[in-house]
């Protein structure tokens, strides 16, 4: 039964998003055959959203796959007026898909392209940032958040997926490094007064966390 439940609760955030563009489905489409990993489309509606609240022209992410959550907030960076969208992956093959999906969607002069390790690249890249976005192997998550907080700007959001985890973060026989880890994020960002945070059940759960100062 729980399981049904979750695949139906998947199913109907999805149904309630507004229609895509047709290359964004095509992109949905692909990741279903070949198993590839990405936010879908009602975390990128919601990603879409919170960028579109805080009106958001910079935005970087850690982590970024072929292009498919950047396209939700590069959207977002056209609607608020222009801006840039940081993409960040290790592998030269995986950014030129993102460059071609995201030249076909009408984003490529809004999107700056990274082949590096994705904090560092963080680091060395000048802030500050209205919403950084954390999609990175999990074991990375917890050292990540100082460089985050430093990054953003005071009244930015931070996003992190997968935080549920897919259920593994409350089953306490689950005690795998990467499991520890996104428990660690969790408890730091949601227990540190300089932010304010919310787990949001979505897809594999998005955390969401305002920066207060």
């Amino acid at each position: 039964m729980p399981d049904t439940y979750k695949d139906n609760l998947e199913s109907y955030l999805d149904k309630l998003v507004p229609k895509r563009p047709s290359k964004l489905q095509k992109m949905e489409a692909y990741a279903d055959k070949h198993g590839f990993p990405i936010i879908g489309p009602a975390s990128g509606q919601a990603c879409y959203q919170i960028a579109r609240m805080i009106k958001a022209q910079r935005v970087f992410e850690l982590g970024s796959g072929y292009g498919y959550s950047t396209a939700w907030f590069a959207r977002a960076v056209r609607e608020n007026g222009g801006g840039e969208v940081h993409h960040v992956v290790w592998d030269d093959d995986l950014s030129q898909k993102a460059r071609n999906h995201l030249q076909a969607l009408g984003y490529g002069d809004l999107i700056r392209y990274h082949v590096n390790e994705a904090v560092q690249t963080l680091r060395e890249t000048d802030g500050p940032f209205d919403l950084i976005f954390n999609d990175i192997e999990k074991l990375a998550y917890p050292e990540s958040v100082s460089v985050i907080e430093k990054k953003l700007r005071p009244g930015g959001v931070l996003i992190i997926d997968n935080m549920v985890w897919s259920g593994r973060v409350w089953d306490e026989t689950e005690q795998s490094e990467a499991t520890q880890a996104i428990r660690q994020t969790t408890e730091m960002l949601t227990t540190n007064p300089n932010w304010i945070s919310s787990l949001l059940p979505i897809r594999d759960g998005l955390l969401v966390a305002y920066k207060v100062g």
